[in-house]
């Protein structure tokens, strides 16, 4: 019987999953958003509901959607359960304390020490998962860098100079490693990369926007699997604020500009959307794609966050941007994030642009090199004690670099 292994990157949106045959062959994926969403679109919302007793709902409401997320892997790759030889996760610290069913509390009060650190093996059938085998759970580096960012680090060695990583979700996670050394941290960057709190946002799935380009006086539309659109994932939305600031329908400071302010046929793009101005990227008697000037702030506020972030582990590195050789960015926001789309909405030194490289499923990389390895458990423990941590929050020269990269130049 051939012996396969699986994998789950449990986020704080969606959930995705891979299954693999032992030569890591991938014969299905699949993901599905997080069920845990009733409960809020990031996990501070979450915990406070743990803290009012929500807490073995938001276990059981995460274990359903594993077991969910398991069942499509199987009826994908018509494969059997007993066919499991291993499977593992990872997660933020937040899910990873949901899943374990772990007291939260030490994460949400400083110094955001968790009590649990996970690294262990999780009994499958004392969860409720069907899985038929243990479940390791990828340690965490601190109250608020995860097993995910080890996974990304696993799945893609660095280069022999300076290497930036940045794992986009809810909580961006970045590590540096300046060629001797490795520093971690995070930033809050809410859903907004994901396009998880927008009222069209959507994952990548069939119907999604994925990517938008200027062609003239309009904007080009690219949906997965074609068709008409349903919704924008997190690349599309990247896509369309790149394309909109280039076209000049967004202001550098945020601002959506209003029609009569446009002097091209784009224009029509730029509607009144209640009190405010939006971009109404489709319409028909189904469905309308809108971006208002509220999801405009909340990106705002996450791309500041995140180019902030790395402004100052470059700075407690002693390093400078020009000095970085690679740049890799993963996370759940689609096929592709182009270049073009990075440089438009200025989330990254304009500098290192071209050294970046977007890798879509950089947490499941990593976890199925850490299955195929015999001393995978080792290698993944080893890696977390050297990450150093570097809190960013509440620190002036966060603060500082936040308010400095707000702006879309």
């Amino acid at each position: 019987m051939s012996k396969l292994l699986l994998g789950f990157d449990l986020g704080t949106t969606s959930l995705a999953g891979r299954l693999w045959d032992a030569t890591g062959q991938l014969l299905a994926e699949a993901s599905l958003d997080n069920p845990q969403q009733a409960f809020g679109a990031d996990v501070i919302q979450r915990m406070a509901a743990a803290q009012q007793g929500a807490a073995d709902l938001l276990q059981r409401q995460l274990v359903e959607g594993i077991n969910a997320l398991f069942e499509q892997l199987l009826k994908i790759s018509a494969c059997r359960p007993e066919q499991i030889a291993s499977a593992a996760a990872a997660a933020n610290p937040a899910i990873s304390h949901f899943l374990a069913g772990q007291p939260i509390e030490r994460i949400l009060s400083p110094p955001h020490r968790p009590a649990y650190s996970g690294g262990d093996f999780l009994d499958s059938s004392r969860l409720a998962l069907k899985l038929p085998v243990l479940l390791y759970l990828l340690p965490l580096v601190s109250g608020y860098v995860g097993g995910d960012l080890l996974a990304l680090l696993l799945g893609s060695a660095p280069a022999a100079g300076p290497t930036l990583y940045i794992d986009l979700g809810t909580n961006a996670e970045l590590a540096l490693w300046d060629g001797a050394d490795w520093r971690v941290t995070s930033v809050a960057a809410g859903p907004a990369f994901e396009a998880g709190n927008l009222s069209c946002g959507m994952r990548y799935a069939p119907g999604a926007v994925s990517d938008v380009t200027l062609i003239k006086d309009r904007f080009a539309l690219t949906v997965a699997g074609g068709g008409v659109p349903k919704g924008i994932c997190g690349s599309g939305l990247f896509a369309l604020l790149s394309a909109a600031l280039q076209a000049d329908l967004i202001a550098a400071d945020g601002r959506i500009r209003t029609a009569d302010e446009i002097e091209s046929n784009l224009s029509r793009y730029s509607i009144v959307d209640g009190d405010g101005n939006a971009l109404q990227l489709y319409r028909d008697a189904r469905t309308c794609l809108r971006i208002t000037q509220a999801d405009l702030r909340a990106f705002q506020l996450a791309k500041g966050a995140v180019l902030a972030g790395v402004i100052c582990l470059l700075q407690r590195a002693g390093l400078a941007a020009e000095q970085l050789e690679s740049v890799r960015i993963a996370g759940a926001l689609g096929a592709a994030l182009p270049t073009a789309a990075l440089k438009g909405v200025a989330m990254l030194p304009a500098i290192v642009l071209d050294r970046c490289r977007f890798i879509p499923a950089g947490v499941l990389d990593g976890l199925l090199a850490l299955l195929q390895c015999r001393t995978g458990r080792n290698s993944v423990e080893t890696l977390a004690a050297e990450l150093k941590v570097y809190p960013l929050s509440g620190t002036p020269a966060f603060e500082k670099a936040f308010l400095a990269s707000l702006d879309f130049l």
